[in-house]
C-alpha cells in the first residue's frame, strides 16, 4: 500500500474512534436518542471522506467546510433541534475537517491531541463536574401566611415535602390577596440521571413482584 493511502486509512480510523467515543459513549447514555446516533455517526463519516477527496478537485478545506455547514443549517432548521443537539453537531462536522489533514501527512500528535481535548472537555461537560446547575420553575402558593421573611424556613421546608424536590431558595412575586395565592419561583438542584439508568430502575420497579407475608402461627 502507498503511504498516501496508509494515510488515508489513518485518518479514518481515527476520524471514525474519535465519533463513537463522543457519540456512544458521551452523547447516548445521557439521552437514548436513535435519530441523532443515526444523523451523527452518517454524518460525521460521509464528511471525511468527501473532505478527503476534496484536493483532487481543487476545492480548498475552507470551502468545504461552508458547504457543510449551510447543507446542516438549512437542513436542519426544518425541524426544531435543541442547542445542545446543533453543538455536537457541529462538533462532528468540525472533527472529519480537522482529520482530513492527516491525509495530507499533517502532524499526527496535533491531531491526536486535538480529538483527545475535544473527547474529554464533552465527557466533563456531560457530568457536570466542577459545575453546579440550578433549575426553577414557577408555581402558584396559596398559603401566604409562609411568605414572610421570619417565615422562610417554613416555606422552604413546606415546598420541599409537597414537591419533592430539593428546594434551595424562593423568589417572591405577584401576591393576589383577593385570592390568597401568591406566584413563586422555585430553585432546586436537579440530580441528572442517565436515562439508561432510569429505564433499568424503572424496568425493576415494574417487574419486582410484592411477596405476600405470610402471619406466622
Amino acid at each position: 500500500m502507498s503511504p498516501d493511502f496508509n494515510q488515508f486509512l489513518l485518518g479514518a480510523g481515527l476520524n471514525l474512534v474519535s465519533a463513537l467515543i463522543i457519540v456512544r459513549g458521551v452523547y447516548y447514555p445521557w439521552t437514548q436518542n436513535r435519530s441523532y446516533v443515526f444523523t451523527f455517526l452518517a454524518f460525521n463519516t460521509a464528511i471525511y471522506f468527501v473532505m478527503d477527496l476534496l484536493p483532487s478537485i481543487e476545492l480548498s478545506v475552507g470551502a468545504g467546510f461552508g458547504l457543510f455547514a449551510i447543507f446542516s443549517v438549512i437542513r436542519y432548521r426544518t425541524e426544531e433541534m435543541p442547542i445542545r443537539e446543533m453543538t455536537y453537531l457541529f462538533v462532528i462536522i468540525a472533527l472529519p475537517v480537522m482529520n482530513s489533514v492527516l491525509g495530507d501527512g499533517g502532524e499526527v500528535e496535533k491531531v491526536l491531541v486535538a480529538n483527545g481535548t475535544i473527547m474529554v472537555l464533552l465527557y466533563i461537560l456531560e457530568r457536570e463536574w466542577g459545575f453546579h446547575f440550578e433549575v426553577h420553575k414557577r408555581v402558584t402558593y396559596e398559603k401566604i401566611d409562609l411568605i414572610k421573611p421570619e417565615r422562610r424556613e417554613e416555606l422552604l421546608a413546606d415546598l420541599k415535602a409537597r414537591t419533592g424536590l430539593e428546594v434551595t431558595r424562593v423568589d417572591i412575586g405577584r401576591i393576589d390577596f383577593l385570592r390568597d395565592v401568591a406566584e413563586l419561583t422555585v430553585y432546586y438542584d436537579l440530580p441528572r440521571v442517565p436515562k439508561a439508568q432510569k429505564r433499568r430502575q424503572g424496568l425493576a420497579t415494574e417487574y419486582n413482584p410484592v411477596v405476600p407475608q405470610h402471619a406466622e402461627s
